[in-house]
């Protein structure tokens, strides 16, 4: 063809081209299949992008710069109508003459998802950097001789029952659960998971209030031998440094207590966040709970088969790795904080 240079031969097996062979023939699978096989085949005898582009109705290249300007916009601009991001069709519109595939495609390649964002608060702790790598130690090398623990309340547990029964799944169809619930109270969830072992300590109460963690720090206590210290892992809530569970722990009795505080905003550096998050994905979620005793009922025999083989959760992340990436954080933090005020 004038005006186009013939492209080195695609190779490919027999096979290869006996299945490629089929699907450009086949009257009943999608057009795009159709026409991608039948492209690949004009390539194995050697034929012009832009003749194969024009044989089967698709432009093979796109305007110079069009790339460039896509990757542009998507990153500093938004769609003038107020939208927060660009979806591949007003990105296309934006451009002109120009597909959305192109644009899924073009932000693909480059990594691109502006559907996405993802939550993160940087820590303003003064003490960030020591606290990191005192909790980060306790679960990368545990002291002999002790139990760690991570310790938190997942509170306001909601006893949700829907107002309708639920359908369940069959073939072709999913489950169906109603939109809508009645609430019917809830529960404060105290939890200690045994870094070790895996083992979760759990007590459901009505409060969480210093006297509520001062009984949950007691029945701690009490289920481990006293040979053994305990270190707890835990956040910055008043009711954890109240007077009360202070002056407990200050005891000579209680020397075997080591509490470990994680950075404020830090709650992921805490592992029973984790186990929260299975409880809640596995049993709440998707839970039905006429009352609040029901509730507790559900979570307590979770929590006792959790135990009859219990999987400990791993951390794998070396302080040194979290505070490059966190002090990165701050400067682009900082960078950003600067673009907007001047």
């Amino acid at each position: 063809m004038v005006g186009t240079r013939a492209a080195d031969r695609l190779v490919l097996s027999d096979g290869q081209r006996a299945e490629l062979e089929a699907i450009a023939a086949s009257p009943s699978l999608a057009h795009r299949a159709v026409r991608q096989a039948g492209g690949l085949l004009d390539a194995t005898r050697g034929l012009a992008n832009e003749e194969i582009g024009r044989r089967h109705g698709v432009s093979a290249w796109l305007p110079e710069g069009t790339v460039a300007e896509v990757v542009r916009l998507t990153l500093t601009e938004k769609p003038a109508d107020g939208s927060t991001h660009w979806s591949t069709r007003t990105l296309a519109a934006r451009i002109g003459n120009l597909s959305h595939g192109a644009v899924a495609q073009i932000w693909k390649d480059h990594g691109l998802q502006p559907w996405r964002t993802e939550t993160f608060k940087l820590s303003n702790d003064p003490q960030f950097e020591d606290k990191l790598v005192d909790v980060v130690g306790l679960y990368l090398d545990p002291p002999a001789r002790a139990v760690v623990f991570c310790f938190d309340e997942k509170t306001q547990c909601q006893a949700l029952d829907r107002t309708q029964p639920s359908l369940p799944m069959v073939r072709g169809r999913a489950g169906t659960m109603t939109h809508d619930y009645k609430r019917n109270g809830t529960t404060d969830l105290f939890a200690a998971l045994n870094v070790t072992t895996g083992e979760v300590l759990a007590q459901c109460r009505k409060r969480h209030t210093a006297a509520d963690v001062l009984a949950f720090f007691k029945q701690i206590d009490k289920t481990v031998p006293r040979s053994l210290d305990i270190h707890v892992v835990l956040d910055n809530l008043s009711a954890h440094k109240a007077p009360e569970v202070t002056q407990w722990l200050a005891h000579p009795r209680r020397a075997r207590w080591h509490l470990h505080f994680t950075p404020t905003s830090s709650s992921w550096l805490n592992l029973v966040e984790r186990w929260f998050r299975n409880l809640t994905d596995r049993r709440l979620r998707r839970g039905v709970f006429t009352s609040v005793p029901d509730l507790i009922e559900a979570i307590m025999t979770w929590v006792e088969h959790g135990n009859t083989d219990p999987k400990p959760l791993a951390w794998h992340a070396k302080a040194d790795d979290i505070i490059a990436k966190v002090r990165r954080g701050r400067t682009t933090l900082a960078q950003v904080k600067s673009k907007t005020v001047h």
